[in-house]
């Protein structure tokens, strides 16, 4: 009887971990360059003292949808996202390199050039600095130039040029803060075929309908674990009313 309640327990705790992970999708599905989490379940036997004949479900995440979203023009000479392969480079709030597949640019008020969500974009020598200017242009080769204040409209400077990289997508892992890390080791090195597009950004590579479906049938798991639990209940009680018999 524990062997049935253990293994339902474990099943409802592990699907409502599961609808986690789905729901989480599901709300950045408007997030641009989000990329959607894969999840799995399997059974897992309990070693200990005795023989293992106990198993337990365990939901985990196995990797990530690395597959690329469809491209939205915004029109915006800051929006910027990767044609094709490859990444951009950003600075993550903790120091380390992180990658990005598109962002929403703009200047702070130090002229550092950051990502929609506050990030410093990473150029040749770490994170890019555009001094005043009146525009900026990024060429498609991620390059920076800029037209400084009282410059005529044909007068380009170039600044700096955005680090585009395009590393093996089995060393490219998902933190817990969303962004996208290198798992190699040493540092990754620039990659020129990588392109910029500007004016576009793109989108998450969520799909609504196969995220709505996943949830609906692990609520029908977590209604069948629970079925299972009050089974385990009344045959206990069924039990314990022979043995009083007895």
């Amino acid at each position: 009887m524990d062997k049935m309640l253990y293994v339902s327990m474990t099943g409802a705790h592990n699907n409502t971990l599961a609808q986690r992970a789905h729901a989480n999708n599901l709300a950045n599905i408007s997030t641009n360059g989000f990329r959607r989490d894969f999840e799995q379940a399997r059974s897992m036997p309990i070693f200990g003292d005795g023989y293992p004949a106990r198993v337990y479900a365990m939901s985990e995440r196995p990797g990530t949808d690395f597959t690329p979203g469809s491209m939205q023009e915004t029109g915006r000479d800051l929006d910027v996202a990767i044609g094709g392969k490859g990444w951009m480079a950003v600075q993550a709030p903790d120091g380390t390199e992180a990658f990005v597949r598109t962002a929403s640019l703009n200047v702070d008020a130090l002229g550092v050039l950051r990502t929609g969500n506050g990030l410093p974009v990473m150029g040749n020598a770490g994170p890019i600095a555009v001094p005043p200017e009146q525009k900026i242009e990024i060429g498609k080769d991620g390059t920076i130039s800029i037209r400084a204040l009282g410059e005529a409209p044909r007068v380009l400077a170039e600044v700096d040029r955005i680090k585009l990289v395009n590393p093996d997508l089995k060393q490219m892992e998902k933190g817990t803060d969303g962004l996208i890390r290198f798992k190699g080791n040493g540092p990754v090195e620039p990659d020129a075929t990588v392109e910029v597009t500007s004016g576009f950004l793109e989108s998450s590579n969520v799909n609504a309908v196969e995220e709505m479906t996943a949830i609906l049938s692990l609520s029908r798991q977590f209604e069948l674990q629970v079925k299972m639990m009050r089974t385990a209940e009344d045959n206990s009680a069924a039990m314990a009313r022979v043995l009083q018999m007895t």
